[in-house]
């Protein structure tokens, strides 16, 4: 009985060790306010969408449903990218918790971009990849994306999909 109390609470030291310093941008702090307030749809947030879900309809397969909560963990890590100026996947393990735990998900996947200037070439861009392709055609029920320009003008995009 008492490991099921310290497992837990040491699994949960060494990740607080191991953890950004307070100086860095904290977006593996996904906190609930974050959660509750998705920024307003972009123009080319609709678009890619959009065209996710009219490819996934040409290949026999269902279009997923839009979910606000989903964009709101998306737009953490984007505005995270945006901060370093770079592209990744960096703590993409606290997304996913934060979605299995705030949206029932059951499994999470991620495609990220930079630098495309419009809706269909950062679509293409991902559909000429296979490892991005077989996302966008995974087994999914949800998903959402989250699309920031940084200074210099360059499109940063996270778009996340789960299934629940």
């Amino acid at each position: 009985m008492k490991s099921r109390i310290y497992l837990p609470m040491l699994a949960l030291m060494v990740m607080l060790m191991f953890s950004c310093s307070s100086d860095e941008f904290q977006e593996n702090q996904i906190d609930q306010t974050a959660l509750e307030k998705a920024p307003p749809a972009k123009l080319i947030e609709i678009e890619i969408l959009e065209l996710i879900n009219n490819y996934r309809i040409g290949m026999d397969l269902a279009p997923l449903n839009n979910l606000s909560i989903i964009k709101s963990v998306a737009f953490t890590h984007t505005d995270y990218m945006v901060s370093l100026d770079q592209v990744n996947h960096d703590n993409f393990y606290q997304r996913k918790t934060s979605l299995v735990q705030n949206a029932a998900a059951t499994k999470v996947s991620e495609n990220v971009a930079y630098a495309y200037s419009s809706a269909q070439s950062v679509v293409k861009a991902w559909l000429n990849s296979p490892s991005h392709k077989a996302t966008i055609e995974g087994d999914f029920t949800d998903f959402d994306i989250s699309a920031e320009m940084n200074s210099q003008g360059k499109w940063y995009f996270t778009n996340i999909f789960i299934k629940r």
